[in-house]
């Protein structure tokens, strides 16, 4: 059994929303460098070496990526050997958006209300996804999401019926009918599988995986491929201004699902979906 502090997860929180915001996932630099060189349209690579310049310049000034820094979404795996002491979860993990993005000067764009549209002004409550894991450690990772791209996601209940080209051609007509909104070239997450909220946690879920990492199963990894060509080929391009590259990856989760069921989400991310993980290892106890 360890023992983990609240404080701790808090003060990990906060860290890792300002790193989150501030600094690009390598994978993603890697595939806007590779989107770069590979673009034939000259307006186009003109625009991605304008995002290289803002990468390289929010590292430089010390600012975030976006000005858009997000709705703080966290993911919290928990030992089941941790004891958690001096605090709720909950409570400690908003304490920690609370100060990183206070303390971080990042944009506060949280309302505590969808209809009355009333600020926090500290950006929580963050959305938090949990696990009991095994093990006698905590690994938290937190995903600022932005809603240009965030509004441009799609949820479909296909019946089993559906096959693989119909699959395809969703979550290619979603990133057609999301344009320029989510400030492209987007990563797409896809979940496949489950119920009906089980399918968007897994595409959610999926932006989180590093764009070099195909899906372990070969065969969703050629899927994978397969829909990150028929993005490609529809001409968006880089900030909608056409071209070669529209999508950076595409990326599938997949969970058991229903006989009668098929669920199917589709989550946008733009060119600067971040994320940012720690693992916390607590002290032994008796």
């Amino acid at each position: 059994m360890r023992e983990i502090k609240a404080q701790t997860i808090t003060r990990t929180v906060k860290e890792l929303c300002i790193q989150a915001n501030k600094v690009l996932p390598c994978s993603v630099q890697s595939a806007i460098q590779e989107a770069r060189q590979a673009e034939t349209s000259p307006l186009c690579k003109s625009v991605l070496g304008d995002l290289q310049d803002n990468i390289a310049a929010a590292l430089s000034l010390d600012v975030p990526v976006c000005q858009d820094t997000g709705m703080a979404v966290v993911f919290v795996e928990i030992g089941q050997e941790v004891h958690l002491t001096g605090g709720l979860l909950e409570e400690a993990v908003n304490q920690g958006v609370r100060e990183g993005y206070t303390e971080g000067l990042l944009r506060l764009s949280v309302v505590g209300d969808p209809l009355r549209r009333v600020n926090t002004n500290d950006n929580t409550p963050a959305v938090l996804h949990t696990r009991l894991v095994a093990g006698d450690k905590i690994n938290i990772m937190v995903a600022p999401k932005g809603f240009g791209s965030e509004n441009m996601s799609a949820l479909k209940m296909f019946t089993p019926a559906a096959t693989e080209e119909d699959i395809i051609s969703f979550v290619a007509d979603t990133v057609k009918r999301a344009g320029s909104n989510p400030c492209p070239p987007v990563v797409v997450g896809v979940g496949i599988g489950g119920d009906f909220e089980l399918c968007a946690y897994l595409a959610k879920k999926a932006l989180c995986r590093d764009l070099d990492a195909a899906n372990p199963d070969a065969y969703y990894a050629e899927l994978e491929h397969r829909m990150l060509e028929r993005v490609n080929a529809l001409g968006v391009g880089s900030q909608g201004f056409g071209g070669d590259v529209t999508a950076l990856g595409v990326n599938i989760e997949t969970y058991a699902t229903h006989i009668a069921g098929l669920p199917v989400a589709v989550n946008m991310g733009c060119h600067v979906t971040r994320h940012a993980c720690a693992v916390i290892e607590g002290e032994e106890t008796e």
